[in-house]
């Protein structure tokens, strides 16, 4: 059995098996309605039977090796998987604001806090009851160790680009450094100011500019 064949057969048995499994409903619910868990297994059963399938250096057993990687590669994915689950499950139950948004990527987890939580206008200065969140934040990172986190400040337009990207850049301090205050170790932690060059929203609304002006906390697994 050739490599190509043997890597559609494992994706395909894992589909199978996600198919027949009962679909998600919290954050861990992708468009497919396959569960993160399920989702890590299948691309990582992808890149395993590709990786077992070029690792023999006779080809000799090309298919078993790349069934095998398969296994591997699923397992290591579901793992992953669950474990973003479980994260984006405790910091919806930790996190009391409403207006905090906690989105599982698949491969990371996305918290966007808006400006009106966490700053008065014009400032880098973190609001009370947004501090108390951030330190939940916290919390929740250091019972998950194995992420890199990158908090990243965003503005609107209004105003000059030097303006912006200061401010961005100090509000993204500001909360990278009440994190690392509550625990986290800074070697985890970057901060980075992307001014307004990421928006999600239009700039030519007043909504739309509420939307852009945020900080987003990005947690990438390690391991």
């Amino acid at each position: 059995m050739n490599l190509r064949k043997t890597s559609i057969l494992a994706v395909c048995g894992l589909t199978l098996l996600g198919a027949c499994a009962p679909a998600m409903t919290d954050t861990g619910t992708g468009a497919t309605g396959l569960s993160r868990t399920q989702q890590g297994a299948l691309a990582g059963a992808a890149v395993g039977a590709l990786y077992g399938g070029t690792r023999d250096s006779d080809s000799n057993n090309q298919g078993r090796d790349a069934a095998r990687a398969a296994i591997i590669g699923a397992a290591a994915g579901a793992v992953a998987g669950n474990i973003l689950d479980r994260q984006a499950a405790a910091l919806e139950q930790s996190i009391s604001n409403p207006n905090v948004q906690i989105i599982n990527r698949g491969s990371y987890l996305q918290v966007i806090l808006p400006e009106g939580i966490l700053f008065a206008t014009g400032s880098a200065a973190v609001s009370g009851p947004a501090q108390t969140d951030l330190y939940a934040v916290a919390r929740n990172l250091n019972q998950y160790p194995n992420s890199r986190v990158e908090v990243v400040g965003h503005t609107d337009n209004t105003g000059s680009a030097a303006l912006n990207q200061d401010l961005s850049q100090r509000r993204a301090q500001s909360v990278a450094g009440i994190l690392a205050a509550a625990g986290v170790a800074s070697g985890r932690l970057s901060a980075l100011g992307a001014s307004y060059n990421q928006p999600i929203a239009s700039n030519d609304t007043a909504a739309g500019r509420a939307q852009n002006r945020r900080v987003e906390i990005l947690i990438r697994p390690t391991q």
